[in-house]
């Protein structure tokens, strides 16, 4: 695309871990330009072991890296410089922070009535918006740690899933806003809360029990509303998930295994009987798929419109022939010059995906040009450098 939807749009971002970055990525990828603040020594994002090791480069990509030390007061005026001509700023830091730094939205509308203002936190208005939250404490409070794991034993989703799609919706509001401003000429002050996000993913099971009267039973011991829809294992140990959610598929997978007596049965005969004699089927059907080897049905299923899955693990994508084929693996440049398989945002315009326009940014690396565009002189910031409040890349 020679120009993408929000080209010419200024975002500074002041965020860190997953969920403003996140935001912070798809306005990016949808062309903004991005200017992450950093501290002089770096986002601690980047440092980040274990389950975190690959949160900086996923969510931060399109992005440049300007390094200030916003405790000092040359720091500040800087940013505020940076702000007073940017269109949305995003953040996600504990409450307060902002206000005693200065970048508190009041304090900001003021200097700049058109900037919109995309704040991330653990809860919005109400009794819990002071406590700190984090993705695993919302899934334990919003139902969704005790709809995955067993009874009595809550299991948090393994991903990210809320600092995401608040990040998501961040984005979102701030799409809104820009919309809006073109009418109002005026900016908005965007809140996007981790708590809120995962009452919206189990507001299902909330209207479960309205509809029914009875309490939504954990994934594990739910009664499925599909006789066939179930992890099996197959020959050499293999898993696959094979489901059949309507008579035509039902029909279509015992003609395929040759399960003919299963169609004859008439206490089969629709999805809500079978749905009653799931323990029943479930064993028949594991003893059957546990006879065939799995790489030699799976065409044969797919070929005859019958819904399965591989049961992949997350470095197996990088070898997945639709993602290959399709784009949504990308090559991203790191800071260090080398290269990784990176996914998309998973969506295309005009049938094309919006890939990386910069490689991983450096610690401070855009630090000296974005200051000239403030109006810095090359001396100026060499001495801001010098004196501890700037951090430059060359």
């Amino acid at each position: 695309m020679s120009k993408l939807p929000l080209d010419g749009i200024r975002v500074v971002e002041m965020s860190h871990m997953v969920m403003g970055p996140t935001c912070g990525m798809i306005l990016g990828d949808l062309g903004a330009e991005v200017i992450k603040i950093e501290p002089i020594k770096g986002d601690g994002t980047r440092r980040l072991l274990g389950a975190g090791a690959g949160f900086f480069r996923t969510f931060n990509r399109n992005k440049q890296s300007m390094a200030v030390d916003v405790e000092s007061e040359a720091g500040r005026e800087a940013v505020l410089k940076l702000l007073d001509r940017a269109d949305v700023f995003i953040e996600n830091f504990k409450p307060g922070r902002m206000d005693s730094l200065g970048f508190g939205y009041a304090a900001l509308r003021q200097r700049n009535p058109r900037l919109i203002y995309a704040t991330h936190k653990g809860f919005l208005a109400g009794p819990y918006d002071q406590r700190l939250a984090l993705d695993e404490v919302v899934q334990m409070m919003a139902g969704l740690a005790y709809m995955t794991g067993p009874v009595g034993r809550p299991l948090r989703a393994g991903s990210s899933v809320n600092d995401i799609m608040g990040g998501m919706f961040g984005a979102i509001g701030v799409l809104a806003a820009l919309t809006e401003r073109q009418r109002s000429g005026c900016g908005r002050e965007v809140q996007s809360a981790l708590y809120e996000n995962c009452v919206l993913l189990a507001a299902q099971h909330m209207q479960q029990y309205v509809v029914t009267g009875e309490a939504a039973a954990p994934m594990p011991n739910r009664i499925s509303a599909w006789a066939i829809y179930d992890v099996f294992s197959f020959a050499g140990g293999e898993q696959m998930f094979v489901a059949a959610t309507g008579d035509s598929q039902w029909n279509t997978l015992c003609n395929l295994l040759g399960q003919h007596d299963l169609l004859a049965d008439p206490s089969l005969a629709s999805n809500n009987d079978r749905v009653l004699q799931r323990p029943r089927l479930l064993a028949h059907l594991g003893e059957v798929f546990a006879t065939l080897d799995a790489q030699a049905l799976a065409p044969q299923l797919e070929a005859h419109g019958i819904p399965f899955a591989p049961i992949c693990k997350p470095e197996e994508l990088f070898d997945d022939p639709h993602l290959l084929h399709s784009g949504g693996l990308t090559q991203l440049q790191l800071e260090d010059g080398s290269h990784t398989a990176m996914p998309l945002l998973p969506f295309s315009l005009d049938g094309q995906r919006l890939g990386p326009r910069r490689a991983i940014a450096r610690i401070g690396e855009n630090t000296r040009e974005v200051m000239q565009g403030l109006g810095y002189s090359q001396a100026q910031i060499d001495a801001l450098a010098a004196a501890g409040v700037l951090r430059t890349d060359h």
